[in-house]
């Protein structure tokens, strides 16, 4: 299970103040932090890659083949970029816009 980011790990890693995220559909808070650092955490921390371009709204996926974890990142006007959805089983050999249509139903 891919562990959720904690206020306290993020706070002491960051200096910031965070809450905890999970899936969005869980109902809890997104998770964000300078852009730069959202994309070394998700390297670092889950060995996630980029799965495309960001979209026209920003959103990114995150995805490693490897731990089969997935991460939906926004990326904001203003150099942040929050955590909006995360999970498990990301179907590694299945093309990215197949997977990604394949969240959406």
């Amino acid at each position: 299970m891919k562990p959720i980011i904690s206020t306290l790990f993020m706070a002491a890693a960051l200096g910031l103040a965070a809450q905890s995220a999970s899936a969005q559909s869980e109902g809890t808070q997104d998770v964000c932090m300078p852009a730069a650092e959202m994309k070394a955490s998700l390297v670092d921390w889950y060995g996630e890659r980029p799965v495309a371009e960001p979209s026209q709204d920003g959103e990114q996926m995150w995805a490693s083949d490897r731990s089969g974890t997935w991460t939906m990142v926004k990326l904001l006007a203003d150099g942040n970029a929050c955590v909006i959805a995360q999970g498990e089983n990301w179907m590694a050999g299945v093309e990215a816009p197949e997977q990604l249509a394949l969240l959406d139903d």
